[in-house]
């Protein structure tokens, strides 16, 4: 295949993932239960207030995981 169709087809994909990606981000207010794990760290000292959302990463991470490894193994 030649170098410049592959590098299309890869600008596709990616713009087709982020796409996606912020569809969710509209509508992540709405998905109960991303964010509000309870491996998710929170502080609120005043009017500061830090947020660390660990398990919600891990979650995410071995989801997009499983995803990946299912969709790249057509190579």
């Amino acid at each position: 295949m030649d170098m410049m169709a592959q590098l299309g087809k890869m600008l596709i994909i990616t713009g087709a993932l982020i796409f996606i990606l912020g569809v969710i981000m509209l509508f992540f207010d709405r998905l109960p239960f991303l964010g509000k794990l309870p491996g998710d760290i929170s502080f609120k000292s005043g009017s500061m207030k830090i947020y660390i959302p660990l398990a919600t990463s891990i979650i995410i991470s071995i989801i997009l995981t499983i995803l990946l490894n299912l969709f790249g193994r057509g190579r």
